[in-house]
């Protein structure tokens, strides 16, 4: 690799790992947020509003790959995703700055919904940017290894967030960190900007692209080419279906419903959890390049597809052994204890609520939800026409009011049968960030490790694969749209749903079929109709 090519390198993901720490501050700031924005609002409810706003960030990163995509097969690869990190970076430190609602009111949600929106438009366009640029930097036979660092950014992104948020809430304090240092880690932001502009701008446009631009050849309507010509568009199609929907799901699984799983559902601590998707992170992301360098060796298809079949088959045991080993306790009383919910099947309704703004009333999904937040496994049985509810713990009946008074009763009862409540000795916590020689500990790293290894097999290669799929004249704008409607909506709606079918099921591993089912999908589609593409020439418009 040269020095030229080591900075190309540099410089796009450098940029891309700093729009992915914006992106991800809203995300793991978001009950802090919802208090200063949406405090007009009851707790649940302004909590529901900053979780909507979050996904609003990742419902218009398409519509972004669509803009930025069209500007940069028409005006160039460089200047498109400079523009995309000024968008980026400039709204991030003005969320920094931006007056909360006690201050100026309603116009504060507002103005922070707006800026979401302009961060996921902007991160619509960086990806398709830096992966092209990089892409048609690098030399025949090594796409996949240099592509292979843009995709370790979204997890050093993330992982760069949780280090900022972490640092500062042990300097200044949780009360204080609430009130107003929640700010800092937004306005950091700006000199991370001044870094990515700062190199950026010492590049020079894609050889590919330029060449393109010389010789008259770049699209005048890449949207058109794109989309309305179905030799292209039916290419679109497929890298969705059998390629990167699978891979979104298996990301977003293993680092993001991985964390909420841990904090949600198995009751491990913020602190703890942080930590332990943190290691799994740091021990994880080199298989990124990893996989992207055999990628050039055997092909993209290969390793894309296996990491899809074997994260379908695997999600449910490994799943099951973290809860194993970080809440024991709450795993045997799973497999002990019987707990029905018995009404009349005419006075419950479908629980499912993957955007939280649903208020449940009836007696019957409000014992049902109130069980399901608690991590308790159910089932409902449907009881005579015009009974009542009643929640049976191993055959007895339990007093059953309402939710409003937090059910005493039901808690003690599923307690005493053996369900372990929030901060109980046996379930998983780390002391300190260097806390991992215990056994309990080392086994969850373990497994959340083997969650990031099936992210770097379906997401380290998918970059060069994109690339290779589309012409140059219209690259940038195809590979762009279906990367983010995999990654933003199928993906990016995961936890939520994933939640959703937990809390209607009673099973607090029912979740996992929403990734188990799309990543078979994507195994079966990509292996009978997925190109291989390794050797293709991608310098042809």
């Amino acid at each position: 690799m040269t020095k030229d090519e080591r900075f190309v390198i540099l410089a796009s993901s450098l940029g891309t790992v700093f729009e992915w720490y914006d992106f991800y501050l809203y995300g793991s700031l978001a009950g802090i947020i919802g208090a200063q924005f949406f405090s007009a609002y009851p707790p649940a409810t302004r909590d529901i509003f900053a979780l909507l706003a979050f996904a609003a960030g990742f419902l218009v990163r398409p519509f972004g790959a669509i803009v930025f995509g069209r500007v940069g097969d028409i005006v160039g690869r460089k200047y498109t995703f400079l523009v995309t990190i000024l968008i980026m970076g400039l709204s991030t430190f003005i969320v920094g700055i931006l007056p909360n609602a006690a201050t100026i009111g309603i116009a504060a949600p507002i103005i922070l919904i707006a800026l979401r929106l302009l961060q996921g438009l902007a991160l619509g366009g960086e990806y398709g940017g830096a992966a092209t640029y990089v892409a048609e930097h690098a030399p025949q036979g090594k796409r996949g290894y240099y592509t292979s660092f843009i995709q370790t950014t979204a997890t050093l992104g993330l992982f760069l967030s949780l280090l900022v948020i972490l640092f500062t809430r042990s300097i200044i304090g949780e009360k204080d960190f609430a009130d107003w240092g929640w700010r800092i880690p937004f306005l950091v932001s700006v000199l991370l900007l001044g870094i990515s502009v700062w190199i950026r701008l010492r590049l020079n446009e894609s050889p590919v692209f330029q060449r393109m631009k010389d010789e008259g050849k770049t699209s005048k309507a890449p949207l058109t080419e794109a989309f309305a010509n179905w030799a292209n568009a039916k290419i679109v199609l497929l890298a969705l279906i059998g390629g990167v929907m699978g891979q979104g799901v298996v990301w977003y699984t293993g680092q993001f419903y991985a964390l909420f799983f841990l904090q949600s559902i198995l009751k491990v601590d913020g602190y703890t959890a942080n930590l332990l998707i943190a290691w799994s992170l740091l021990l994880g992301t080199g298989f990124f390049v990893v996989f992207g360098m055999l990628s050039d060796r055997i092909g993209r298809k290969p390793i894309i597809l296996a990491g899809c079949a074997i994260a379908a088959l695997t999600f449910f045991p490994i799943f099951k052994m973290i809860t194993t080993n970080a809440n024991p306790a709450l795993e045997k009383a799973i497999e002990s204890t019987k707990v029905e919910v018995v009404a009349d099947p005419a006075g419950c309704g479908d629980l499912f609520n993957p955007v939280g703004t649903r208020v449940f009333t009836a007696p019957c999904d409000t014992a049902r939800a109130f069980l399901a937040q608690s991590s308790v496994k159910y089932a409902t049985t449907y009881g005579a026409a015009g009974s009542g509810v009643k929640v049976m713990v191993n055959g007895k009946e339990v007093p059953y009011a309402n939710a409003k008074d937090g059910n005493p009763a039901i808690t003690a009862a599923v307690a005493a049968a053996g369900y372990p409540k929030a901060g109980d000795a046996g379930i998983v916590k780390m002391a300190h960030p260097f806390d991992i020689f215990r056994p309990q500990v080392m086994a969850v790293i373990g497994l959340l490790f083997i969650l990031v290894l099936f992210v770097t097999m379906v997401y380290g290669p998918i970059a060069a694969m994109l690339v290779e799929l589309f012409p140059s004249r219209i690259r940038y704008t195809s590979m762009s749209l279906p990367y983010h409607i995999g990654n933003g909506w199928f993906g990016g709606l995961l936890p939520a749903t994933a939640f959703a079918i937990v809390a209607s099921t009673g099973d607090i591993y029912a979740g996992l079929w929403y990734p188990i089912i799309f990543a078979a999908i994507t195994a079966v589609v990509g292996l009978i109709f997925l190109p291989e593409t390794k050797d293709v020439d991608i310098s042809k418009t």
